[in-house]
């Protein structure tokens, strides 16, 4: 009996020709859009970076500025700080001659007051240096040790102030001036620079530059042998030093 051929099955065509069931898209038409990735996220930028260090930096100034502002208020309010006061209670001219080549050769014997005004503040003074102006020119040079002054006290110094060994040599125009000056009396100011830190309690401040200047003094030069009369007064400012990086106030 001979093998029968039967021909390859199909399946059977659904409604519409298609062998499957079709798609969603399929079946409401839409078309398929492409695949898109999304695009990454770019990161910060520099300029935004530098932006918001800026303004942390503003705040955290802004901050400590309130900090020191409120603390000085406290510390004011609690201790009511206040400058020391100088005065020259006596001056004498020892020795004071020019040359006719401008050579000067002085000698000034000096006595300074300094008062302490505050309560609950002590001062730690350096080594004073002394200048003795007069015409703009300076006419003699010294200094006073080094001191502490408790809160409310009053220190007395003696100083001598003198020109080089060598002489100090003038100009012809401030010769000229101080020789005439001489005759009668010579107006003079009394110039010291220190640096002084404060003492509270067991508490030492960093010590910061002051300066005193005294004027309003006239004195007298010695005639022949006869001493010249001492001279006293003099209104004394004193300037206080405080340097921020480079500059000075």
């Amino acid at each position: 009996m001979a093998d029968g051929v039967y021909p390859p099955s199909k399946p059977t065509p659904r409604p519409g020709g298609h062998p499957f069931p079709p798609t969603k898209s399929q079946a409401t038409g839409a078309t398929r859009l492409a695949y898109r990735p999304h695009p990454a996220k770019a990161p910060p930028s520099r300029r935004g970076f530098c932006c918001s260090c800026c303004l942390w930096f503003v705040v955290l100034l802004a901050v400590l500025f309130v900090l020191a502002t409120v603390s000085g208020e406290i510390f004011y309010a609690l201790y009511r700080p206040r400058r020391p006061a100088f005065s020259v209670t006596s001056f004498r001219v020892v020795a004071f001659n020019i040359s006719s080549s401008g050579h000067l050769t002085s000698r000034f014997e000096l006595n300074v007051t300094s008062r302490n005004p505050n309560k609950k503040l002590s001062y730690l003074y350096d080594p004073i240096s002394i200048s003795v102006v007069s015409g703009g020119a300076d006419i003699g040079d010294g200094s006073f040790p080094a001191f502490s002054q408790d809160a409310g006290s009053v220190t007395r110094l003696s100083a001598a102030a003198s020109s080089s060994s060598a002489g100090q040599v003038l100009d012809s125009a401030t010769a000229s001036e101080l020789r005439r000056s001489s005759v009668g009396g010579v107006p003079v100011g009394v110039e010291m620079e220190t640096k002084a830190g404060v003492k509270i309690g067991g508490l030492k401040t960093k010590r910061i530059g002051m300066k005193v200047r005294c004027e309003g003094l006239s004195v007298a030069f010695p005639k022949g042998k006869k001493p010249a009369a001492a001279s006293s007064g003099g209104d004394c400012a004193v300037k206080v030093r405080i340097k921020i990086w480079k500059w000075s106030i």
